[in-house]
């Protein structure tokens, strides 16, 4: 959770947490030996589509999960690898190329004697800054010059749509400051809860022990970063706060941001950060900047010094020698995850050159790995989808010819990106050499502020691309009104041009679905065809949308996760009510597709059964405990068994294709439908 990186306002995720799994025999599509027919369909269908291969799969050592999800991943990862070797084994490729790049980061990645060799030494100069610290404005300068280096603290600033103009960039900040994944952490009584937050104070003091620190010291500085980011939590919204756009923005002038806090020199902190001159700034959640203006002058120099030490080590501490890196792992992966060993370091490093250089790894990886035929097999099943999207919205019984008219023209101008931009990015701002690995991350990451920071006040390039091309995802982006679907992903068993057309329909059928649906979810439809924030529903129509999607948000409230632990349903809203409308409007379009025609059965299965087999054996997951607690209190995405029966427990062409009768735990008394 700690490496996630946060998500922009507006983009919705097809699955936040992926795993490695080896290749099953996908010559149908599916797999039947993963199946455990000593199961009833309708009584646990997850099970009886999954059953055996969760019995034959424990997860590995070295992840928090395993499941099918990311068979494509391993493979993904493994062709990444084999071009990451390739570039770093040729030395002297010209300066600034791709190959240069991806080789060079790679291999300083990869040099794990020279990193233990370095020790800290790379942060010694952010260290003696922090040392200089004399008063609160020196304190604000701090911030400014760490901000610009990309280590957190206190508060997040960067760019984004202005969310009711969604053609021109602004600059926003948003809470920030905390170390554990999100408020619950801090703020939830429960056993656990104050068990982990034990930990992490011990945590803490381990690091600041590596650091030079005596027990003593290291303790006493724990509890004063403790202290800080408990004021911080309390004073942040929660994860389903952060769900509402309306309540989020709160676009004013600078001036009135210097005098809602009167005790930060925003001026000092903007010209500290190199920004262009703006005169508006969205404040996502003005609450805590008020308190963190007071914390300016309320908590001691001293202890803001202590807050960012740990900042800056727990920014870098998988970049460091090992036993930093190691006792970051013990806490964030081991602990909170359940992860009981760390990844191959090749794994490690092939992930992390991806996510810093993802347009130079993706050109070699889309030559490899996606040809021109399959884009071409995806966007005639994307025209598929909006076309049953469309005949679905026109046939709606509950909603008005006028807000209706809106959402048809919000569907028909819904772009796509399929494979990877139509122009790569270079990265001829980047400085990249073998020497340091940590310089090469805090160069890239650098420059990719800088570059971010001067979009501010200018149009919005809607050519951009939020993952890069190897990457097993897709989301859908509210603000330019897009779906979008990486190569990564589009690959047996997601895609296959030569699988059986129930399982497509079942599989990628159902992302795109997904994503399509997003733009009418609890968050997406309070945007305009334009990726504004507007309203375009009547009053009657959004009433009667919130009490359909009470009903999913029930559904999911009643999901045990684990003793005392269930999903929540106002958290997990937007990705089921996805799941649902995804997965109705793919088997409309499967059943246009047949064009009157039923395909045999396979392997006793006719092509409906077919079809939610494909969607149901997508989720096959073992996680462990730990994961799921993590997973569960953190992420808008329900687990995937959840996933999995929640919505097909709601869908009445399911019951019929496995005979299942009212009263059956897959048939849910008056089922959720949305769209």
């Amino acid at each position: 959770m700690r490496f996630t990186k946060s998500r922009p306002t507006g983009v919705a995720l097809l699955a936040l947490f992926l795993c490695w799994t080896t290749v099953v025999n996908a010559s149908n599509g599916f797999d039947v030996s993963r199946m455990d027919t000593s199961i009833q369909p309708c009584q646990n269908f997850y099970l009886y589509a999954n059953g055996n291969w969760l019995k034959q799969n424990p997860v590995p050592p070295a992840y928090a999960l395993w499941g099918s999800f990311n068979i494509l991943d391993d493979r993904n990862r493994n062709i990444v690898h084999d071009l990451l070797k390739s570039a770093a084994q040729k030395m002297g490729a010209p300066k600034g190329s791709a190959e240069q790049l991806i080789g060079d980061y790679y291999s300083a990645c990869m040099d794990e004697a020279r990193i233990e060799a370095a020790g800290v030494k790379p942060l010694e100069k952010d260290f003696a800054e922090i040392e200089k610290v004399k008063d609160v404005k020196d304190v604000q300068k701090l911030i400014g010059m760490l901000h610009a280096k990309g280590v957190s603290g206190v508060f997040g600033f960067g760019p984004s749509p202005d969310l009711r103009n969604s053609s021109q960039i602004i600059g926003g900040l948003r809470q920030g400051g905390l170390s554990l994944p999100n408020k619950d952490y801090y703020t939830k009584d429960d056993a656990k809860s104050k068990e982990t937050r034990e930990k992490f104070v011990q945590h803490i003091t381990n690091m600041f022990k590596l650091l030079g620190d005596d027990e003593a010291k290291a303790s006493a500085n724990a509890q004063t970063v403790m202290a800080i980011q408990m004021r911080l939590a309390n004073a942040s919204k929660s994860l389903v706060e952060l769900r509402n756009p309306e309540a989020n923005y709160n676009k004013i002038k600078v001036t009135e941001l210097q005098a809602m806090t009167p005790d930060f020199d925003w001026t000092a902190y903007l010209a500290e950060r190199k920004a262009p001159t703006f005169s508006e700034i969205n404040v996502g959640q003005p609450d805590f900047f008020r308190e963190v203006n007071k914390m300016l002058t309320q908590v001691s120099v001293a202890d803001w010094k202590t807050y960012f030490r740990w900042q800056l080590v727990n920014s870098a501490a998988g970049l460091l020698p090992s036993k930093f890196a190691d006792e970051n792992f013990d806490f964030y992966s081991r602990y909170l995850a359940g992860q009981k060993e760390q990844q191959p370091r090749w794994r490690r490093c092939s992930a992390a050159t991806d996510g810093a250089l993802g347009d130079a790894v993706g050109q070699a990886y889309v030559k490899k790995a996606f040809p021109p035929e399959a884009k071409a097999h995806m966007n005639k099943l994307i025209d598929n989808l909006f076309a049953a999207y469309k005949e679905r919205l026109q046939k709606l019984d509950w909603m008005s010819e006028t807000t209706k008219q809106q959402a048809l023209t919000k569907l028909s101008t819904i772009k796509r990106k399929v494979g990877y931009p139509d122009k790569w990015r270079d990265y001829k701002e980047f400085s990249i050499n073998r020497a340091s690995y940590i310089q090469n991350v805090r160069n890239t990451a650098s420059a990719e502020i800088t570059r971010n920071l001067n979009k501010i006040g200018k149009p919005v390039d809607k050519t951009e691309w939020g993952m890069t091309p190897p990457t097993v995802n897709a989301y859908y982006n509210a603000l330019f009104n897009e779906i979008a679907f990486p190569a990564g992903i589009l690959q047996p068993p997601f895609f296959d041009p030569e699988a059986d057309d129930a399982i497509n329909y079942g599989a990628i059928g159902a992302v795109i679905g997904h994503e399509i649906t997003h733009g009418f979810d609890d968050q997406g439809s309070k945007f305009d065809a334009e990726g504004n924030l507007k309203n375009w529903w009547t009053p009657e129509d959004r009433k009667k949308f919130e009490e359909k999607t009470q009903c999913v948000i029930d559904q999911f409230n009643g999901f045990k996760v684990a003793e005392g632990l269930f999903q929540n349903g106002k958290l997990v809203l937007g990705e089921a009510t996805a799941d649902l409308g995804g997965l109705m409007i793919s088997y409309d379009a499967f059943q246009k597709s047949m064009q009157g025609v039923k395909p045999a059965k396979i392997d006793g299965f006719t092509p409906e059964q077919r079809f939610f087999l494909g969607f149901a054996q997508v989720w096959a997951t073992n996680a462990r405990p730990e994961q799921e607690r993590v997973q569960t209190l953190g992420a808008p995405h329900p687990l995937p068994r959840f996933r999995a029966n929640g919505t097909l427990s709601n869908i009445p062409v399911f019951a019929e294709a496995f005979s299942c009768k009212a009263g059956d735990p897959m048939v849910k008394d008056n089922g959720c439908k949305v769209w």
